[in-house]
């Protein structure tokens, strides 16, 4: 299947920037279709982390104000895992290093992929890498963020199995902790037999 962009402007330009993109496509059926109009939402790329500590059995969520959960009905106020945008150049284990520190005070030990995926491709390029990292999770409770960025983030240490909890009860509502929490679920024996091995 092919597609033909025919021309692309930006709508906006801010933090983010709204691209409008004039294309046709391939049809199932055969053919093209006519020139359609689609914007997305160019935001960067991004890596996010479920930091696990496996000798404590212990999981770190972060929460914090997120803007587009204003109207949803359990608030604005998110669990999350730690995330960060890929800056131009930048290796994703770093980010998942940089921001691991930045967000819950804490050296990520080492790091196991989950899965890479597209947010929202129906109006946003964004892609996350997923991983989970190895953290001394007792170093992590407090408050945490960059002043600069308006960030105002808090860190919970919970058993696994009370954020599995908060996870089946639907008290965790964005896709990433979401998938995280889950993937966890099926592999924590695998990641404590892993890094047990690196104790010994």
């Amino acid at each position: 299947m092919q597609y033909k962009l025919l021309d692309s402007t930006y709508g906006y330009e801010g933090f983010f920037k709204l691209e409008v993109h004039r294309l046709q496509h391939e049809l199932f059926a055969g053919g093209w279709s006519p020139p359609i109009i689609r914007e997305c939402l160019e935001r960067g790329h991004a890596v996010a982390v479920l930091p696990y500590d496996p000798l404590r059995d212990e999981v770190v969520l972060i929460e914090q104000f997120r803007i587009g959960a204003l109207h949803a009905p359990s608030g604005p106020w998110l669990l999350e895992v730690v995330a960060g945008i890929i800056q131009p150049g930048e290796a994703k284990l770093d980010v998942a290093r940089r921001e691991t520190q930045e967000e819950i005070g804490c050296e990520l030990l080492d790091c196991v992929p989950i899965c890479d995926y597209l947010v929202s491709p129906g109006g946003t390029s964004e892609n996350i890498a997923l991983y989970c990292g190895w953290v001394d999770a007792s170093q992590a409770a407090g408050i945490y963020g960059l002043a600069e960025e308006h960030e105002d983030i808090r860190a919970q240490v919970l058993p696994r199995k009370e954020a599995l909890q908060l996870l089946h009860s639907g008290r965790i509502v964005s896709a990433t902790p979401l998938i995280a929490l889950q993937w966890l679920e099926t592999h924590y024996q695998e990641l404590r037999t892993r890094w047990k091995q690196h104790t010994q």
